[in-house]
């Protein structure tokens, strides 16, 4: 099968992560107006050291007695912790408010993703997914924590030294922005150089992840088809691509800082000199000028802090928006005229579709299945039992053709009627963290213990469940009980049978447990498809034979149809898978 082209989920536009965050903060304006106050007083205070040293060395330079020193020494202790207190008050504020800013925009995100269409989310691969949820998200919280605050008390401590410059004397303020012009163009420089690259690069990183999943995810289909060596190219090629771009980024950080030192040189010789001459001139005493030097050398650390968080800002930035292009996207729009099914039957008509343009998966595929009737698919890999059975669950749309589930077009049923309307169990199933009853619950959130029982016993399940060591209450998934492969498939299927829908799917349900566990799933799921139709992809011949009728898949046409005995009475294609599977168990 050609693999599938892949469409990353959208990107938010710079406009659109500014209304995002504005709509974020409304509720939480107050807070973020007290947490400027307080950092603005902590950096106005902050501001008095500078003089106060300018004080001592006007005594010192006078020859006063050292009890001359005592007052200034004290004042500039207690300026120091009240500057420290306030600091440390406003950073505490910005960091929570931005911390619950965060948590508000990764429950948006996470709400959108679940309701995504199943189709987009395949199209993008879920590297694309799991790489906004994880390694975005966490950029935009370190950027929350650290560069965020860091920035905003920069911005501060820089406007009030500035001023306070310009109240010593007006001239060491004027001399003092001849480093502006060399700051301002660095910083105009690397955003305009550098937003591309960290956009760039998260793509790049997404790609890479997506290819590693692919790859690892498949490792035993990679080995069957000797695709080892191709695999590992594309591997080394996505990463290879990350490299290089991550490479581009330190270089331009590294030209980012050098230039950052040529405008303190600058700015600093300008500041000394000035001082030197309005001294020498009478203008100013030593005190003052001391004092300009000194705020314009406390100024490096400000001016750098806030420069440098430009290189996070734009990295947060990036991921942002890939958050945001995601937490905003509009609900898929539903069908104007909604359609209840009047049964559990399934007509496929003239069904095509592909995942890449120009190379059909499947060719006018034809199917009728009536209701209660549990039909198996059968065929060689590749001849697109899976597709089929993603497009009768609303997975995919077909490209031509229409499907229908009791009389209703899945188009006029829409996503949330479809979804209770047909059930998909694939081959790989997950268990959540939490207890057995909570994993339960998932299919009906107001199922009683006695329902989620009798589900658990419908599927053969109850044994093990009621041997484990707290029953229902016990904790599983990772980190905690570790079910088997087995315990795990009979857990989706008893899911099923409190979703309670007229119609089910089995993608090779059986496929990932041993022999002795695949028979016991077998008994399993035939027992949670009574009473509903069933679409089971049969991954062993007994699940065809056990079926009421077998449909034939091969290059994505249906080719053979009919009772296990019939098919084999025939001797087409499925007497030779028969024939094939029996072989292999003798």
């Amino acid at each position: 099968m050609t693999a599938p082209e892949r469409t990353l989920l959208p990107l938010a536009s710079a406009a659109q992560t500014r209304a995002a965050v504005r709509l974020l903060l409304r509720p939480h304006r107050l807070r973020a107006a007290l947490a400027v106050a307080v950092l603005l007083a902590g950096s106005a205070v902050g501001l008095l050291v500078a003089p106060l040293l300018g004080r001592i060395v006007d005594v010192v330079a006078d020859g006063a007695g050292a009890g001359a020193v005592t007052a200034p020494a004290v004042a500039l202790a207690a300026v120091a912790l009240v500057a420290a207190l306030l600091s440390a008050l406003g950073l505490a504020l910005v960091i929570g408010l931005g911390e619950r800013l965060l948590a508000r925009l990764r429950e948006r995100f996470v709400e959108r993703a679940l309701a995504l269409p199943l189709e987009d989310v395949e199209q993008a691969g879920g590297g694309d997914l799991t790489a906004r949820v994880t390694r975005d998200v966490s950029a935009v919280g370190e950027a929350a924590r650290e560069a965020v605050p860091q920035l905003v008390r920069a911005g501060m401590t820089i406007g009030l030294t500035l001023l306070a410059m310009g109240v010593l004397d007006w001239r060491f303020l004027v001399v003092a922005l001849v480093a502006v012009p060399i700051q301002v163009h660095t910083a105009r420089w690397y955003v305009r150089t550098a937003t591309p690259v960290y956009a760039e690069q998260r793509v790049a990183l997404g790609a890479q992840q997506q290819q590693l999943l692919d790859t690892v995810g498949g490792a035993s289909t990679v080995r069957a088809f000797l695709l080892a060596g191709d695999h590992t190219d594309r591997v080394a090629r996505r990463s290879r691509a990350a490299v290089d771009v991550t490479l581009h980024g330190i270089t331009l950080i590294t030209r980012f800082y050098a230039r950052l030192n040529l405008a303190e040189f600058v700015g600093l010789s300008a500041v000394l000199v000035t001082g030197f001459l309005l001294v020498g001139g009478g203008s100013v005493s030593v005190g003052t000028a001391t004092a300009a030097a000194l705020y314009f050398h406390n100024l490096f650390g400000p001016i750098n802090i806030a420069l440098s968080t430009i290189d996070d800002a734009l990295a947060a930035g990036a991921s942002l928006a890939r958050i945001v292009g995601v937490a905003e996207l509009p609900p898929a729009a539903g069908p104007e005229h909604t359609g209840t099914p009047l049964d559990g039957s399934v007509k496929v008509a003239g069904v095509e579709y592909a995942y890449t343009t120009g190379h059909p998966v499947l060719h006018g595929v034809d199917l009728g299945i009536g209701a209660a009737e549990r039909v198996a698919l059968v065929g060689a890999s590749g001849a697109g039992k899976t597709t089929l059975a993603k497009l009768v669950a609303g997975v995919h749309r077909p490209d031509g053709g229409s499907i229908s589930l009791g009389g209703v077009p899945l188009d006029e049923l829409g996503p949330e009627r479809t979804r209770r309307t047909v059930v998909l169990v694939a081959q790989e199933v997950h268990v959540f963290s939490g207890t057995l009853a909570e994993d339960l619950l998932l299919a009906r959130p107001h199922a009683s213990r006695a329902e989620l029982r009798h589900a658990l016993a419908t599927v053969g399940a109850d044994t093990w469940a009621d041997a484990l060591p707290d029953g229902l209450d016990t904790a599983v998934g990772e980190g905690a009980h570790q079910l088997t492969v087995t315990q795990a498939q009979q857990l989706a299927l008893a899911r099923l049978v409190l979703a309670d829908p007229p119609v089910a799917i089995l993608d090779e349900a059986t496929a990932e447990a041993g022999s002795a566990g695949a028979r016991v799933l077998e008994g399993s799921a035939g027992s949670a498809l009574d009473g509903r139709t069933g679409l089971v992809v049969a991954h062993r011949m007994t699940q065809a034979a056990a079926a009421d009728r077998v449909v034939v898949l091969d290059a994505g046409r249906v080719v053979e149809s009919g009772t296990h005995d019939e098919l084999v009475a025939a001797g087409g294609r499925y007497a030779d898978l028969w024939a094939a599977w029996s072989a292999t168990r003798s």
